[in-house]
């Protein structure tokens, strides 16, 4: 069961959760879907507290890009902040997509594009 709490700036929410015998913990669903955790979290010891936030994924290129162009559309604040983090989240699925489809295409199992093919010549 979980437990809201105001603190006048935000709302935290609360969840009693167990620790298994090998100190593993289940991060609760509600908590991971809204973090944005993928597949590896960093974990920090503050002042006697334990903070647990998704792993920082050296993305810096893209998030200038993806923030830029969220700013163009207008956004700020909290919908800003929404829609980066699920910009950012698909990411590494699109990466891993073309990936495969560039094994495939050197395997001669798929077709493939030159830069030329999606760019044009330079001369243009």
């Amino acid at each position: 069961m979980s437990q809201k709490i105001q603190n006048g700036v935000s709302t935290i929410i609360k969840k009693r959760i167990s620790v298994s015998q090998k100190r593993q913990i289940t991060i609760p669903i509600e908590f991971f879907k809204s973090t944005g955790i993928n597949r590896e979290v960093d974990c920090y010891l503050h002042n006697n507290f334990i903070i647990i936030r998704p792993a920082n994924e050296d993305m810096g290129e893209f998030d200038e890009q993806i923030l830029a162009d969220l700013i163009s559309q207008g956004l700020s604040g909290q919908e800003l902040l929404a829609r980066f983090r699920q910009a950012r989240q698909e990411i590494r699925p699109a990466v891993e997509s073309l990936l495969k489809e560039a094994c495939l295409a050197a395997e001669g199992k798929a077709p493939y594009s030159t830069y030329k093919d999606i760019f044009g010549s330079r001369d243009k």
